[in-house]
């Protein structure tokens, strides 16, 4: 199974998909419903449109993430030059990222020099994929990866077609994105409980433009003649329509809105009726599992999603956690014990310090090293002895009860 956590996953996703069996697409319009169908143009994925299916349970959001984007970007380069040659591919992705770096930075210096170009390109797509903000914030506020991740295809695609970039593009894109769904918020007849959620998603996503209460009032006050590709117009129509959605409807007064912004972009009314369509069977169908439209308990979210996480983590590396485990008799009597008594003071200092130095050891659980990460050892303690179930049941029977 492909880990897009551990080194050398590109080149592993191109030889399981055989990409020389890739179909090319014949037009944009096909190529942008395929990717609004799989999430990824919402930063919700729910498939992945690819050769040879590849499943998406027990993996991390920012896994999915990984994979959405190395797909979505190799397909806008088979779209482009009616090629599947993923050596070209990974090459020109790694020479479009390298334009975005300011000059003086560069991540990509601190790897080796004969660091092949698909680890950079793994480098890089981890980097794209995080938001502004830290693990436990946005893990907190429900903001997993980043929400605007489609930009970066956008541009790539502009790359391909001209060998360059133009001067802040991406600026221009996200200051379009950010100005139309500034204005489709104060639109809707009525406030939703996710509206505060929604935006907090792309303001931690944007990357070059801040995200302001723009002094915009109406669609005609929007400069929106940057946009002159059809994707680019496609795009902000979808998440105009998005962030317009509510109750499980779009009211008659937020669907005119989109007819506006059709009519503005010169985009048919065809595509906007299947938009809000498309949106609203996406929302409904996938609601409960899209974070920031489960915002009634933020606590319960958090913890619910970090265990989640975490126990994915955990089921990679259980042999090597059973192992280190194991090799403390201390550690096993008090974690056994703490499955059937309340732990002092004490054991569980002595609990927490032992845990830590075994997941200084795993590479895959620093995360429990991370600020704030000794908050989820609990979920650590409960793991383990589903590990050792009868090493456990031993120690339970020989610590009396008083």
């Amino acid at each position: 199974m492909i880990n897009p956590s551990a080194y050398g996953w590109i080149d592993k996703f191109f030889i399981e998909q055989k990409t020389s069996d890739q179909i090319f697409m014949v037009s944009e319009e096909e190529f942008y419903l395929q990717t609004r169908a799989t999430g990824f143009i919402f930063g919700h994925i729910i498939s992945f449109d690819t050769v040879k299916p590849i499943p998406l349970k027990e993996r991390l959001a920012e896994e999915i993430s990984k994979i959405g984007m190395l797909n979505t970007l190799y397909k806008m380069y088979c779209l482009v030059k009616q090629d599947t040659d993923k050596d070209k591919f990974i090459s020109e992705a790694v020479s479009f990222y390298n334009l975005l770096t300011p000059k003086g930075f560069n991540p990509l210096q601190k790897m080796l020099p004969s660091s092949s170009d698909s680890s950079k390109l793994e480098k890089i797509i981890h980097d794209r994929v995080q938001t502004n903000e830290d693990l436990f914030s946005k893990s907190f506020s429900h903001v997993i990866t980043n929400a605007i991740l489609f930009v970066d295809v956008l541009a790539f695609k502009k790359y391909l077609e001209k060998g360059s970039l133009p001067e802040k593009y991406f600026n221009r894109i996200e200051d379009s994105v950010i100005s139309v769904i500034s204005l489709s918020l104060k639109s809707k007849t009525g406030i939703s409980v996710h509206d505060d959620l929604l935006q907090k998603l792309f303001e931690s996503s944007v990357r070059y433009t801040k995200f302001s209460d723009k002094q915009i009032k109406s669609i005609e006050d929007i400069d929106l003649s940057n946009l002159e590709n059809d994707l680019e117009k496609f795009y902000v129509i979808d998440l105009a329509g998005i962030s317009l959605w509510s109750d499980e409807k779009v009211e008659n007064e937020e669907r005119y809105f989109l007819f506006k912004l059709g009519e503005k972009l010169n985009i048919a009314q065809n595509f906007i009726i299947e938009s809000i369509d498309f949106v609203n069977d996406f929302i409904i169908k996938y609601k409960t599992e899209i974070p920031y439209f489960n915002n009634s308990n933020p606590v319960k979210n958090f913890y619910d999603h970090t265990t989640e996480s975490v126990v994915v983590l955990l089921n990679r590396n259980k042999k090597r956690l059973v192992k280190e485990v194991s090799q403390s008799k201390e550690l096993m009597q008090l974690i056994a014990k703490s499955t059937h008594k309340e732990l002092d003071k004490e054991e569980k200092k002595k609990i927490k310090t032992q845990l830590l130095d075994i997941c200084k050891t795993v590479p895959s659980l620093t995360i429990f090293l991370l600020p704030g990460g000794s908050l989820l050892l609990p979920i650590l303690i409960k793991f383990i002895p589903q590990l050792l179930p009868s090493a456990f049941n031993e120690n339970e029977e020989r610590d009396p009860t008083p």
